[in-house]
């Protein structure tokens, strides 16, 4: 697929390497001579220097015979003005934007054809607000995901060596701690690589565990495996921008919430948009500003400020002065890989976590969503099955009966209101929502293939 990305920051380098390494052939535009220079040394992409709103320059990157604009930029005019050139002269048939203002996100007349032309939008911060108000209902996890309309939902716990399921097998851990339950180890991954899932595989300290159940069941499945949880109710904010407004804005009605800025009028700014968050002026690196307001008496700390450096320090200050679990965000994945696991409980990407909204989009396929997991190493597709018997390799075939996809399994099928965790047995009906794991991104294009119509069905 050809593809011109909009933007070399922190959601279009990664939007970059997520599809530079599919056969896709990809132009990266930007003012930023510097940033696409960093980026054509890493990827295997072309590169444009200039402003993405203007026609000569999105001509100059190939927009002629482009199948996919992807406008990521920080301006949303910069992105819905080159969305509407897409359209208008160029007939570009898909055309992705990244929006931050509500009063855009929330008007779709001004998006459709007869306006921006904006075949999808997509809001980073947004996603990053959803994802974390899902791990404050899972304290102890360390990724919540949600498909089929919220009705499967996956979590990744952490295996501690004081855990009452590590040294037993699969197999042994859903028949004696499950019983009843119908829910999945979906996939283990031990020392930064998977490993089987299957029935024998020993469950050890240190291993990130993937579980996946009927999202009515997974809190009583989650509290089985980490009885020790306890529920957050009070949580400390460190940055006001706008991901740490939207997640005050989120928890307030349901949590205790303090938030600390240290711009006085963004301060001000803030306390007067919230109703019933403590706001604070102040750095949330104050070892003294940080006991004084109980920080040992939290059950979660959220740095969400822009600076990396500040967010890992305040979340490592905070866990050694008594809170009871950090998340700092990370734009670097590296670092973000590096922190985690030590002081720091969670260590986020933001631009890991919006990309799969993006992702649905440029998948092949009925594909409703995708998630990356393992900081884009491995991803979590739901497929729409489509056809019939005559047109689809899976329509009213067992699992069994699948041809190989690798190390990719089916974990789940949802049809209708039923959740089904699948077995070997289990046989896709046409219109099932079908939840694929792929411990190897690279695995992802023989889903998509598995799961294409043939051309008879249209």
């Amino acid at each position: 697929m050809r593809i011109i990305i909009l933007g070399a920051g922190q959601v279009g380098e990664s939007v970059a390497e997520a599809l530079a390494s599919e056969a896709n052939d990809i132009t990266l535009v930007d003012r930023d001579a510097r940033a696409l220079a960093d980026l054509a040394d890493r990827l295997d992409v072309r590169t444009v220097i200039g402003n993405g709103a203007l026609p000569s320059v999105l001509k100059q990157a190939g927009i002629d015979d482009t199948e996919l604009l992807i406008a990521v930029t920080q301006s949303d005019q910069t992105n819905l003005v080159a969305c509407k050139i897409a359209r208008s002269l160029f007939n570009v048939p898909t055309r992705i934007a990244r929006l931050r203002a509500a009063d855009f996100l929330g008007a779709e007349e001004l998006l459709d054809d007869s306006n921006f032309s904006v075949s999808h939008a997509i809001c980073p911060e947004q996603d990053v607000t959803d994802y974390i108000a899902r791990l404050i209902e899972f304290p102890q996890a360390l990724q919540v995901l949600t498909f089929a309309a919220g009705r499967v939902t996956l979590v990744a716990l952490r295996a501690n060596k004081d855990s009452a399921w590590v040294g037993h097998s699969i197999r042994v851990i859903r028949q004696r701690l499950f019983g009843a339950i119908d829910a999945r180890i979906a996939a283990v991954f031990r020392e930064h690589r998977a490993i089987p899932a299957d029935g024998d595989t020993l469950i050890e300290a240190g291993d990130e565990v993937f579980l996946l159940a009927d999202s009515r069941h997974i809190h009583q499945v989650v509290r089985i495996l980490v009885p020790e949880a306890k529920e957050v109710r009070r949580v400390m904010i460190a940055g006001g921008g706008n991901i740490g407004l939207r997640v005050a804005n989120v928890l307030e009605r349901f949590h205790q919430v303090k938030l600390i800025e240290k711009d006085r009028e963004r301060a001000e700014f803030i306390a007067e948009k919230m109703g019933e968050t403590l706001v604070l002026t102040g750095e949330a690196t104050d070892e003294t500003l940080l006991e004084e307001e109980n920080i040992d008496e939290m059950d979660m700390f959220l740095a969400l400020t822009n600076d990396d450096e500040d967010n890992i320090m305040a979340a490592s200050l905070a866990k050694r002065l008594g809170c009871g679990r950090v998340l700092a965000l990370i734009n670097r994945r590296a670092y973000a890989d590096m922190v985690q696991g030590g002081p720091i409980d969670i260590g986020m990407s933001p631009a890991q976590v919006s990309i799969g909204s993006l992702l649905a989009h440029v998948r092949r396929g009925d594909v409703v969503q995708v998630h990356s997991l393992r900081r884009g190493a491995a991803e979590v597709l739901e497929l729409i099955v489509r056809g019939d018997k005559k047109t689809s390799k899976v329509v009213g075939r067992r699992i069994e009966e699948l041809p190989s996809i690798g190390t990719a399994r089916i974990a789940a099928v949802v049809r209708g209101e039923q959740v089904i965790i699948p077995h070997h047995d289990t046989v896709i009906e046409s219109d099932d929502h079908v939840v694929v794991f792929c411990t190897r991104k690279q695995e992802v294009p023989k889903v998509e293939k598995l799961f294409a119509v043939g051309f008879s069905f249209f």
